[in-house]
């Protein structure tokens, strides 16, 4: 008894500068891509309906070594894509390294083919082998995908952290975007994100699921939340720290009134476990609490979130430690405690604008980057370009140096003339016929072969015949362009027999 396979399962790509869904990854335990397109085209019927329309989905397949090495794969390709009318650019296929290297040659032949085609293509896995940077100038590829192993590693350690920047600063120099799989917590989110990472793909967002679902998810248009993404809003969020219930409830009473969006915890343990789920502007904590104490508390938080601004609210102090933590840093301001409600709001005020002219320069780095990503992904697209069409000038210059040896060899005589009726090529039987005419190639054909051309037309009439030596001739003009790009006319002299 046949059972029918499992339908694909598909994983979203989310886009880091919108949080909104930007392509799926399609998942098949056969291997056989160009199946799960063919499987794959008929699921976008169910993904239609929401803010992102399935037929301009970006759609990820996974490409093995034998089809990669195929010589018929990439008519499939082509003849899938125009069977379901889906743009060629709406797909990607994604390939690891080491499938490159088996056949360097037919790998270059079959992404060169892909890639004149329209298709988007993904070098998978990267960083879990060599990532040589060869092969990224060598081929055409449009992204990197990390490998989730170097994902979930940017957070442990800095060397770690470190060879993922490489990675993605290598890609991102020769203005190749970047994908991330494997994308588990938000700490791996926001490293991606400030390192300019283009697309993240793990449970994060969403794990692989069935199609229908995935058309559920599609329509309600979830997304990441905003403090993920590149370009975020500004909010005003203060963190309130003290063991004592009714002092922050006092400073949430008199804070409230400017706006601020407040959360609070009762411990520097607490503090830390919420600096931990989501960033905050400004601290304010107290020196003496059980636990943790406020300058070790705040240490801490500077090392979890260096871009907050800390201040110490206390009546307690600690010299020698609260000394240490202003002189390193961890703390921004100290203030006594009880305090004055005028004199404390001026110096949050004072506070958040230091923050917000720190977000603003990170704000405008961030987008000079993002122009300078942009701006090498166009440059390598448009190398792209030239290149195809480089080679497309080279086939044509192949094919018109054929073309041109085949009349040549041709023993009747040819002439080709411009639009403007300008000689541009003569084949040697029709020298041999007109040797005595002089000079003919760049001469107006009208005026150095008049016997072609009664009356002075642009092209010798239908049925002319003209006489040449000691010879009639039958005369007749062909109009290139008909079938080709090609311009211009070409003439052909067929010898008539003695009357």
């Amino acid at each position: 008894m046949k059972f029918a396979p499992p339908p694909p399962r598909y994983q979203p790509l989310v886009d880091l500068r919108n949080g909104a869904v930007a392509g799926v990854e399609a998942w098949s335990a056969d291997g056989d891509s160009l199946a799960l397109l063919r499987r794959s085209c008929a699921d976008r019927q169910l993904w239609r309906g929401g803010v992102l329309n399935g037929d301009n989905i970006q759609l990820a397949l996974n490409l093995p070594q034998r089809q990669l090495h195929d010589p018929h794969f990439g008519a499939g390709v082509a003849a899938l894509l125009e069977q379901h009318a889906i743009a060629p650019a709406a797909l990607t296929l994604e390939l690891e390294e080491a499938a490159l290297l088996h056949d360097p040659a037919a790998s270059a032949s079959t992404l060169a083919f892909l890639k004149q085609l329209g298709v988007c293509l993904t070098l998978d896995q990267f960083g879990a082998g060599p990532a040589c940077l060869r092969n990224l100038q060598r081929y055409p590829f449009d992204y990197i995908k990390l490998d989730s192993a170097v994902v979930r590693a940017v957070t442990d350690n800095e060397a770690a952290a470190a060879q993922c920047q490489a990675l993605m600063a290598m890609a991102l120099h020769l203005g190749i975007r970047v994908a991330a799989d494997g994308v588990q917590t938000e700490a791996q989110c926001a490293f991606l994100r400030d390192n300019l990472c283009d697309l993240i793909q793990g449970e994060l967002y969403a794990a692989p699921q069935p199609p229908d679902q995935l058309g559920a998810l599609l329509r309600d248009d979830r997304r990441l939340p905003p403090h993920l993404l590149r370009v975020q809003a500004r909010r005003r969020s203060l963190l309130l720290v003290d063991d004592e219930v009714n002092i922050v409830s006092a400073l949430k009473r008199l804070l409230r009134p400017d706006g601020y969006d407040i959360l609070t915890a009762h411990s520097g343990e607490q503090g830390l476990a919420l600096l931990a789920q989501q960033p905050v502007d400004v601290i304010i904590s107290d020196q003496r609490m059980p636990g943790l104490n406020g300058a070790d508390f705040l240490r801490q938080a500077r090392t979890l979130r260096p871009d907050t601004i800390r201040i110490m609210l206390s009546g307690y102090t600690e010299l020698q430690s609260v000394t240490d933590a202003v002189n390193e840093g961890a703390i921004y301001k100290f203030l006594t405690k009880p305090w004055n409600d005028e004199q404390l709001r001026a110096h949050l005020r004072d506070a958040f604008r230091l923050k917000e002219i720190a977000d603003d320069n990170a704000r405008l780095n961030m987008e000079v980057r993002n122009a300078n990503h942009e701006l090498a992904s166009a440059n390598r697209r448009m190398e792209q370009l030239l290149h195809q069409m480089q080679r497309q000038i080279d086939r044509d210059e192949i094919s018109l140096g054929v073309a041109r040896e085949i009349l040549q060899q041709l023993p009747l005589p040819v002439i080709g003339m411009d639009d403007d009726g300008m000689i541009a090529f003569v084949n040697g039987a029709a020298s041999r016929v007109f040797e005595g005419a002089g000079a003919l190639l760049g001469n107006a054909a009208c005026a150095v072969l008049p016997q072609l051309f009664p009356g002075g037309d642009c092209l010798p009439p239908a049925g002319h015949h003209a006489d040449i030596g000691s010879r009639r001739y039958s005369v007749t003009a062909y109009p290139m362009g008909l079938h080709s790009a090609s311009r211009g006319s070409l003439i052909t002299l067929s010898p008539r027999e003695a009357s």
